[in-house]
């Protein structure tokens, strides 16, 4: 119970804090808590933090009438629980911009450990989008053009970079970074929430998550440049692939979502995807993100031409065939369906299939003639990249 309050209030970790015996830390801690006496001292908490449309908004997801002893709402100065059976949480409601919190991981494993099956999250966080239109806003066209990409170097590149990374954490007290929706909602799925909804209201975005599962045990997935993604391999192993990232940070945890809301566009890809960023989609283009997986080749995980390397999902909608089939051969940089030019998603698998047929009747020269072919297409642009 106490952690989720330590860390909404940016306590857990800061070293003075640390430092006092537990009594004191107690007593600092009791100091945000208050008391939520009825539905009404609720409805009054939230419109002083936030309009009525936010209101109504957390009100088509939460009976806040009924269920107001059993929900948690915190604000940047207080927390609402002191009337709370914590023995019968139901729902958080965290008003604090998820920016301003220096572990957010962290609080979304709080939530998920205060929360029981099913228990409902609500919070709400400045995107740099939202941030960009208030610059805009506040300074217009031209000046706002300029201050945003100060604001988006500091507050989002600087953080990206190795040697940069730590400075820019002390400085802020890991406070005010500039978050994409993609890495919100990514962060959540990775905490053991299910997305429900996300929407926009008065310059901030506001989301609804409901816990379904236990939070995901592995490290922190990277911000850097270069990533490195779980894809099936020969003999059905896990192989990390790498590639230059063109995905905001956690976009991984957010394909089952994605391709259940918009499904797959016409090359096999999820369609509408607002994971990639712009510099993404340029290096796309050029083929230019597929660089680092020289590396998988190096270490034998991967040749330069073979099945294209696809994540678990993506395999388990395979026909049972082809699942058994590609399993039996390393995958490639330089995948079938770039030297036949069959791009759409159809096209891809079946392209596949004829590349096994080709590979077993012809073992030593197909993948040199799939190359001439796949390089040739890429030169003559005749492929892109999606």
């Amino acid at each position: 119970m106490n952690d989720y309050f330590q860390y909404v209030h940016n306590l857990k970790g800061v070293s003075q804090y640390e430092r006092f015996r537990p009594a004191t830390r107690d007593a600092i801690l009791s100091v945000l808590l208050r008391q939520l006496e009825d539905y009404n001292t609720l409805e009054k908490a939230i419109l002083k933090v936030a309009n009525k449309g936010v209101l109504d908004y957390i009100s088509e997801h939460l009976d806040l009438k009924t269920l107001h002893q059993s929900i948690i709402l915190s604000t940047d100065t207080s927390s609402f629980a002191e009337e709370v059976d914590f023995n019968n949480v139901q729902s958080i409601v965290n008003l604090r911009r998820v920016n301003y919190t220096q572990q957010i991981n962290e609080l979304f494993r709080a939530v998920n450990k205060l929360l029981p099956d099913r228990g409902i999250y609500i919070g709400r966080v400045e995107t740099y989008n939202d941030r960009k239109k208030l610059i805009f806003k506040q300074a217009g066209r031209h000046l706002g053009q300029l201050l945003w990409y100060v604001d988006f170097l500091i507050h989002r590149v600087v953080p990206r970079l190795r040697m940069f990374e730590k400075l820019y954490h002390y400085l802020t007290k890991s406070q005010f970074h500039a978050i994409s929706n993609t890495e919100i909602l990514g962060r959540l799925v990775y905490c053991g929430f299910d997305i429900v909804d996300i929407r926009e209201i008065d310059g901030l975005s506001y989301f609804v998550a409901r816990k379904v599962k236990e939070p995901m045990k592995k490290g922190n997935p990277s911000n850097y440049l270069i990533v490195k993604l779980n894809r099936v391999g020969k003999n059905g192993k896990m192989v990390g692939v790498y590639k230059f990232r063109t995905m905001h940070p956690y976009s991984e945890f957010l394909q089952e979502y994605w391709i259940r809301k918009y499904g797959y566009n016409d090359k096999g890809k999820p369609a509408n995807d607002f994971r990639v960023t712009r510099w993404g989609s340029f290096m796309r283009k050029l083929w230019l993100d597929e660089v680092p997986q020289i590396i998988n080749v190096i270490r034998g995980e991967m040749k330069l031409v073979g099945l294209r390397p696809i994540s678990m999902v993506r395999f388990q909608e395979f026909p049972e065939d082809m699942q058994r089939e590609r399993i039996k051969y390393k995958p490639g940089c330089f995948p079938p369906y770039v030297a036949l030019n069959m791009p759409d998603d159809k096209g891809n698998i079946e392209a596949e299939r004829i590349y096994i047929r080709d590979l077993q009747k012809h073992p030593y020269i197909t993948d040199l003639r799939y190359l001439l072919k796949a390089v040739y297409n890429i030169a003559a642009n005749k492929i892109r990249s999606s």
